[in-house]
């Protein structure tokens, strides 16, 4: 019987950004096409901020340069253009708020130093039973040790937990572990694969 629901944040709780964001990053940088996602995201310096080795301001500062910002400023301004484009997956969130009560709910997510202050900002933090953030535990998925510590924390066993996550790769891993998968894709087939598990959801 699944007795909590474990959320990504990124791409689930958070909205995607649009392409065109993407494109106007890009362009305003001064950077190639298709290009700012590697820069920001294959680095070596974000691997670093995932597991809290690396604070943002430090991750941005020396990131800089490679999209083309050459002062303090500019990085600061930039990051908070960058920032501020983040959305709230408003479908998911309501969603989350019918399950309060009738599931144990967490979030495991690979994400850098400040994961709870931006729920706090976005008055959500209070949704979740526990908050995993790799920065905080010092490790990624998809190492099983990010999950089995939201288990522990939450004191249910695998078999108890469905796990919700756009990246296939960490689905197979929560799978691997004995938990329940559900690779996210949008809200409304969430909401059908938790109506076929039982799992307190009233449609329309």
């Amino acid at each position: 019987m699944i007795r909590a629901l474990l959320f990504d944040f990124g791409r689930v709780i958070s909205a995607p950004k649009s392409s065109h964001l993407f494109t106007a990053y890009e362009r305003d940088l001064g950077l190639r096409p298709g290009s700012i996602n590697r820069i920001m995201f294959d680095s070596p310096l974000w691997e670093r901020a995932l597991v809290g080795d690396l604070q943002m301001e430090g991750y941005w500062q020396a990131i800089g340069p490679e999209l083309n910002l050459n002062s303090k400023d500019r990085v600061e301004a930039f990051r908070q253009r960058y920032y501020s484009d983040e959305k709230i997956n408003q479908e998911v969130v309501d969603l989350i708020k019918t399950l309060v009560g009738n599931c144990r709910l967490g979030i495991v997510s690979n994400h850098p130093p400040g994961l709870e202050e931006w729920l706090a900002d976005w008055q959500i933090l209070e949704l979740f039973d526990t908050v995993v953030s790799s920065a905080e535990v010092g490790v990624a998925k998809p190492d099983e040790k990010i999950f089995q510590i939201a288990l522990e924390r939450l004191g249910i066993e695998a078999a108890e937990a469905l796990f919700i996550d756009d990246t296939e790769e960490h689905v197979l891993a929560a799978r691997s572990l004995g938990m329940a998968g559900h690779h996210f894709s949008s809200a409304g087939a969430l909401v059908d694969h938790l109506s076929e598990l039982g799992i307190g959801i009233v449609k329309d």
